[in-house]
């Protein structure tokens, strides 16, 4: 039999194995033994399932649940025993997963009598028999015509828009199959595990109108994920899918139909106009509330705060106030006063890394009418300096402030709640690739972050994507756990956005080296922008919030 060297990075050694063997194949040959499993591994740095063969040499590195990648692969495979369990007792009912909601997934179900417990009882049970039976997920190979005809038999016609729009010659599906009678297929972008038997733990619960599902802790699998409250956020979510029901675009396979149709002028245009109109409305509120003195704006990376702050103060003035922008920026620390993080670097997302006691107090002045001599931050010396800019409020002054730390209590303690008027934006992806492919929101944020700091930061691709876990880590702990102290909340983002970031984002995407370990991010990234047809991006007003990410913005930064 003939053998291949592989290299694998779990042992940091060569070894040899047989040609044609699967990667499952070989992590049994190599006796690795991960304490919840293995769930995928990265081949060349490209995530592939366990069923994947090595006909060469190839480096390889086993991941599990702990991972980005593997949590990924155990939900989708999740997702497809749910399917399987609502095709068994309500076949023709609608089932949408999708939306990311208090450490689960919302997955709506349309059925007679809508969603009860019993229903969520009737699904769970269904779920975990399939999964005590240990099906295998198996993947099928086919002409698209082919996959196209299975699934529009199957009544699942998202997915047929979606493989129809992007014209691809083969495609692949997989399948889950008790007997030969009963066998279900379902399309994933992603890879799935090898078998039911592999989903260890998860719950199924009624939330809302619809149920949600429950994964395991990525950073302890033995649990579930912990619920928190986002009763704001699911509001958002549900308004943006209600108004993508109106329009008849909620997937990428109906927006990709309307772009080639020759419709990207009008999707364009009523985009920018509902996000144009909650704007507006939050100006009026401000303005029709004379106490309201200060607007705090937070979100995470990428979110747009910069844009969405300017077009705030537009609406402002158009109300007859007189907005003021103060970048919270100039309030951090001197550097040798900035806290370190555990790896004794300086950690500039922490609160304490800004002088909360002169902020409160300026604030404080203003509002009783007083003067003060705005700070300033000079970044290379790493010190605060005078500014010689002077500010006092006037009667019909708002002083509009974004930051990371906008809406932690900690920021504006002095100030009075009626004072205050709090929003939280961020880039919420509400479309799907179909019912059952979801597109993470931090994934069209890292998009939008390697498109403007490789065009107005200099940073490479590599570099942007190398730096996101620190970053996520710091909104995780600095900016999501008060996301629900907002007074209102601001969906970013927008229905044809990835259509318009392609473009731009799929060439710097390509420079990522293989060799390098965020190949794989790149890779993954690179294959869901290719269900999107791309559209004119003349298309874009300038005064989009999409342009601080893209060029060719309106508003100066």
């Amino acid at each position: 039999m003939r053998k291949l060297r592989i290299f694998c990075r779990n042992i940091d050694a060569w070894v040899e194995v047989p040609k044609g063997a699967t990667l499952e194949d070989v992590y049994r040959q190599l006796g690795l033994s991960f304490p919840f499993g293995a769930t995928n591994c990265l081949v060349n740095n490209r995530s592939e399932g366990l069923h994947y063969t090595l006909n060469d040499s190839r480096d390889v590195e086993f991941l599990d649940i702990t991972s980005d990648s593997g949590l990924r692969t155990y939900t989708r495979s999740l997702f497809f025993v749910l399917y399987k369990a609502v095709h068994h007792h309500y076949p023709g009912a609608r089932l949408r997963i999708g939306t990311p909601i208090s450490g689960g997934f919302f997955c709506s179900l349309d059925i007679e009598g809508g969603v009860t417990p019993a229903v969520a009882d009737v699904l769970r049970n269904e779920m975990q028999r399939l999964i005590d039976a240990d099906l295998k997920f198996r993947r099928v190979s086919c002409h698209t015509t082919d996959a196209v005809a299975l699934f529009r038999q199957q009544g699942l016609m998202p997915k047929v828009k979606l493989l129809e729009s992007i014209g691809d010659l083969y495609t692949h599906y997989y399948t889950l199959e008790e007997s030969p009678s009963d066998s279900l297929s379902d399309f994933f972008y992603g890879a799935l595990l090898l078998r039911t038997g592999q989903l260890r733990l998860f719950d199924l619960i009624p939330f809302g109108n619809g149920l949600l599902l429950r994964v395991p802790d990525q950073k302890n699998p033995s649990q579930l994920r912990p619920m928190y409250r986002q009763g704001k956020m699911f509001d958002v979510f549900q308004e943006e899918h209600r108004w993508q029901d109106i329009v008849g675009i909620s997937t990428v396979g109906e927006l990709n139909r309307a772009i080639l149709s020759g419709h990207t002028n009008d999707i364009v245009a009523v985009s920018e106009a509902l996000q144009e109109k909650k704007i507006s409305r939050m100006a009026d509120h401000i303005a029709s509330h004379p106490d309201i003195r200060v607007v705090l704006i937070a979100g995470p990376s990428s979110s747009g705060k910069t844009t969405f702050a300017k077009r705030l103060c537009v609406q402002l003035m158009a109300c007859g106030k007189r907005p003021v922008q103060i970048s919270l920026d100039n309030y951090f620390v001197d550097r040798v006063l900035t806290p370190l993080d555990e790896k004794g670097d300086y950690d500039f997302e922490n609160i304490e890394a800004v002088n909360l006691k002169l902020f409160n107090e300026h604030l404080t002045q203003l509002l009783a009418g007083e003067e003060i001599e705005l700070p300033f931050y000079d970044f290379t010396k790493g010190k605060n300096v005078p500014s010689g800019k002077y500010l006092r409020l006037s009667p019909d002054t708002v002083l509009v402030m974004e930051g990371n730390h906008a809406l932690n209590p900690r920021m504006s303690e002095r100030i009075p709640a009626s004072a205050k008027y709090k929003i939280y934006a961020s880039a919420l992806t509400t479309i799907m690739l179909d019912d059952h492919n979801y597109i993470p929101t931090t994934d069209c944020r890292l998009l939008r972050r390697i498109c403007r700091d490789y065009k107005y930061r200099g940073f490479a691709p590599q570099e942007v994507i190398r730096r996101c876990p620190s970053v996520s880590a710091g909104e995780e702990k600095w900016i999501f756990p008060f996301q629900e102290e907002a007074d209102v909340m601001i969906n970013t983002s927008l229905l044809y956005e990835l259509s318009a970031l392609r473009a731009q984002a799929l060439p710097l995407l390509q420079s990522v080296p293989e060799s390098a370990a965020e190949y794989a991010t790149a890779t993954r990234l690179r294959k869901f922008l290719n269900y999107f047809v791309s559209m004119p991006l003349e298309a874009i007003p300038p005064t989009s919030l999409l342009r601080e990410f893209m060029g060719q913005s309106a508003f100066k930064y």
